[in-house]
């Protein structure tokens, strides 16, 4: 039975200065590991994705592109409560990241000057969907949507193979048909994110994988070193750590709905995090015996015991709720739920969070799937200078410059003066030029 280690600091003015460990990830050793595949990939191309393939997911493929037949059969196979979930998911994640498109701007600074601001989508992008302990069908709906809404016209999408099929899970394909997305590959890892970022001439059915703009999508420490090896070629979203969620919770908080959703998180990975902090010694005890009950109820109590027990989960016991939001912001958690009475002034000081689910009607879990929000989002602390994934990430603030002769004249002086004090004397005969 896991029980989760508690801090106690209450009493102390510890608060403002305590950090939660957070789970130990080998990035050294997969970083190497990584940058010897990625390099392996650009010598060999399909060659070496076909033997890294077999090595690690232990199936043998020849042709990596799944055929449009096999991603329609999916969707066409697919139980109905499937397509409902899918299809209300879809509904509500486009409605959701439709609001973020900015609005194009032109300032007229003075008259005949003007600078346009627009936005500008990225014209290929590759997409992971993760495999290995689940199939993510959910994260092809959260990466596709946003790089669609964003009006990215060219989309590729990459999950680890079924060793049976030598396909990505049913779920993954028939997500990708109810998106209209027709070039999936069966394809995982540090080879997938080398396969985007660098193309291969043919991707084993004589067609190339044309390399990409941007690669988006969370995946295991591997494809997290890949990302961050290949970012200098390619735009990432982020470099993923493993999930974590922090609930803030006061004595009014539901113990059950507190412990399911720190078990929620716990079952993705020995290395979740599943932190909650409160000034309720009571909820702290209740809570411990909710978790009790449900983990060796739960699929994947194996793996979710060993991430409660861990140094990067745990209760944390301080005075006042402020005190926890001063941890809370500290931590920066990629998921931080807000269960305590009014909710939403709580959540109003936060400031540093991946996402933010206040009351106890919104799970994490709905963020997850149909809540209209991304669940792509900052781990590791990052979200104090990084955001989620969204429709921004796909599009490139551009700025276009429109002086007319007269409104250059204006400034012409200024310009030539600035030039001079830099020691750049031909930025100001480049303006001077146009008035000789």
């Amino acid at each position: 039975m896991a029980h989760l280690r508690i801090t106690d600091l209450r009493g102390t003015d510890s608060a403002h200065r305590y950090a939660i460990p957070r789970a130990a990830a080998s990035f050294a050793s997969a970083t190497d590991a990584a940058a010897r595949i990625i390099a392996d990939v650009r010598a060999r191309g399909i060659d070496a994705v076909r033997e890294i393939t077999a090595r690690f997911d232990r199936v043998e493929i020849d042709r990596f592109r799944v055929p449009q037949a096999a991603i329609d059969r999916a969707w066409a196979e697919a139980s109905d409560d499937v397509r409902g979930a899918i299809s209300l998911a879809i509904e509500r994640v486009t409605a959701g990241h439709r609001a973020q498109l900015p609005t194009s701007v032109t300032t007229e600074l003075a008259t005949g000057a003007l600078v346009h601001q627009r936005y500008l989508p990225v014209r290929r992008v590759g997409l992971y969907a993760p495999g290995g302990l689940a199939a993510y069908a959910s994260s092809v709906i959260m990466n596709v949507i946003p790089a669609q809404v964003a009006g990215v016209t060219s989309i590729a999408v990459v999950s680890p193979p079924n060793a049976e099929t030598g396909l990505p899970a049913d779920a993954v394909l028939a997500a990708c048909a109810a998106l209209g997305v027709t070039e999936v590959y069966g394809m995982g890892g540090a080879q997938a994110i080398a396969a985007l970022a660098y193309g291969l001439p043919d991707a084993g059915d004589g067609t190339p994988l044309e390399a990409v703009d941007v690669i988006t999508g969370p995946g295991n420490v591997f494809v997290a070193a890949a990302k961050n090896l290949v970012r200098a070629d390619v735009g990432i979203d982020a470099v993923a750590g493993p999930t974590e969620i922090m609930i803030v919770a006061d004595a009014h908080a539901n113990p059950r709905f507190v412990a399911a959703d720190l078990l929620s998180q716990a079952e993705h990975d020995p290395n979740a995090a599943s932190v909650l902090v409160t000034d309720s010694a009571e909820l702290a005890e209740s809570v411990q015996a909710e978790l009790a009950q449900l983990l060796p109820r739960t699929a994947h109590a194996e793996r979710a015991g060993i991430a409660l027990e861990a140094p990067q989960s745990g209760i944390v016991l301080v005075d006042t709720i402020d005190d926890a939001v001063v941890i809370a912001n500290r931590y920066g958690a990629e998921h931080l739920e807000i269960h305590t009475e009014r909710a939403a002034d709580v959540a109003a000081t936060v400031t540093n969070a991946g996402a933010v689910f206040v009351g106890e009607w919104s799970p994490v879990s709905l963020g997850d799937y149909c809540a209209g929000s991304n669940h792509v989002l900052p781990t590791s602390g990052t979200s104090r200078f990084t955001s989620g994934l969204s429709a921004l990430t796909f599009l490139r603030p551009v700025q276009f410059i429109e002086y007319t002769r007269d409104a250059l004249a204006v400034v012409s002086t200024r310009a030539v003066h600035f030039a001079e004090a830099e020691g750049l004397p031909a930025h100001g005969e480049a303006v001077s030029a146009r008035f000789a």
